[in-house]
């Protein structure tokens, strides 16, 4: 680019991403972490909580670049309380280490999450201590045990 195409650059701004626009941006990332990072061997993994047929909740996520990224963890309030977030969790979990990932990361604006979180050994990493309305967002991270004890 010359100093003077500057001028000929637009920007646009509208509420909604389009396919093509989605494939530019996210296929010019991923080209570019590649280069960094090697390939993302990307795979959605998702946990489906079922109490007999009916449908209770689930974990949604994927696995890139050997962590396991949970995106969410949901379980139906009237099925709270009966370890059905603990065990999406760990089967998440142990799918991602099959899958040869080394830990896991997720976030949440959840108290009772967090703790949940905590109890399955995850730990803080970051906090955005005024997310929105005075409600914090956490990061937390879990990273894995290795057959050897490492």
């Amino acid at each position: 680019m010359q100093p003077d195409d500057s001028a000929k650059i637009t920007l646009a701004v509208t509420d909604w991403i389009d396919a093509t626009f989605e494939t530019d941006v996210s296929g010019g990332l991923a080209a570019f972490n590649r280069t960094q990072l090697g390939p993302s061997r990307y795979r959605d993994l998702a946990v489906s909580v079922y109490r007999g047929d009916d449908f209770i909740g689930g974990l949604a996520g994927y696995t890139a670049w050997d962590w396991l990224f949970v995106k969410w963890l949901w379980i139906r309030d009237d099925a709270r309380g009966l370890g059905c977030g603990r065990r999406a969790l760990e089967t998440a979990e142990n799918e991602a280490q099959k899958r040869g990932c080394r830990a896991a990361w997720l976030d949440t604006i959840n108290p009772a999450a967090r703790a949940l979180y905590a109890r399955c050994g995850y730990e803080s990493f970051g906090e955005i201590a005024d997310f929105h309305a005075g409600q914090p967002r956490y990061f937390l991270q879990k990273r894995f045990e290795h057959e050897s004890g490492e």
